[in-house]
């Protein structure tokens, strides 16, 4: 399917839902974690296979804010796989000039994922390749609402006006602010909503959605996703006639 993709239009960005790991593990008859495990290869499929093709950003929504509220044990064990896959994956990103960074509340993580998070961004914070970006203890909700209590705070001290609050300016005090919007999402296992991730963000995104459970996920998978997407006319509100070339 590679050779049909058109090499000029491959997405700069992209982000992915990673759903299923727990519905896999139980088509295998064994506890969610296993399915944890069992998604490592999909993740790493997925980042190489985009800087493979040319793709500049590519976000991952690793663990939602509502995440927290599941059971314990499961929590610990995601953090732990967290810091294992890190520290594990840092080879393959150096040796693939790849960036990694992150978005969300990283303050809350334990103090093993957090300095190993913070390790693998330093160590490879001078590569100059795809950047990779995991959302971690991130929510849509989290991101808008901090970015108001910021907005709120410079106009409370006098370094803001409200009349020269914008779009432009509230993207600004986003958690992406200085990575550009995705043009392809991508959720799998089936699922057809956006769960609380990157709201403002994709206001103009194309979504893929694959039945494909997150820990079967290929490069075949994303390959088909931006063949999908280069078959779509992306229009911005305007007509099929004003985004013609």
């Amino acid at each position: 399917m590679k050779e049909e993709l058109d090499p000029n239009r491959i997405p700069r960005h992209i982000a992915i839902i990673m759903d299923g790991n727990g519905r896999w593990a139980k088509k295998k008859g064994a506890m969610r974690i296993f399915g944890h495990h069992h998604a490592i290869k999909a993740v790493r499929d997925a980042i190489e296979g985009a800087n493979n093709l040319g793709v500049k950003y590519l976000t991952l929504f690793s663990f939602s804010t509502e995440n927290w509220s599941r059971p314990k044990e499961e929590v610990e064990g995601l953090m732990a796989l967290l810091v294992k896959t890190i520290a594990n994956e840092v080879p393959m990103m150096m040796k693939n000039n790849i960036v990694m960074d992150s978005i969300g509340d990283i303050d809350s993580l334990p103090e093993t994922a957090y300095k190993q998070l913070k390790e693998a961004k330093e160590k490879t914070a001078s590569n100059t390749g795809l950047k990779l970006i995991l959302a971690l203890s991130y929510s849509g909700q989290w991101e808008l609402t901090q970015a108001a209590r910021r907005i709120a705070q410079k106009v409370s001290d006098g370094k803001l006006k409200v009349d020269d609050i914008s779009q432009e300016v509230f993207a600004n005090h986003l958690e992406t602010k200085d990575i550009p919007d995705p043009e392809l999402m991508i959720r799998t296992s089936g699922e057809f909503r956006i769960s609380n991730f990157l709201l403002w963000q994709l206001a103009y995104t194309e979504l893929h959605f694959t039945p494909v459970l997150w820990p079967d996920f290929r490069e075949k998978h994303l390959v088909a996703a931006i063949l999908d997407y280069q078959k779509r006319e992306r229009r911005f509100g305007k007509t099929g006639e004003q985004v013609k070339p």
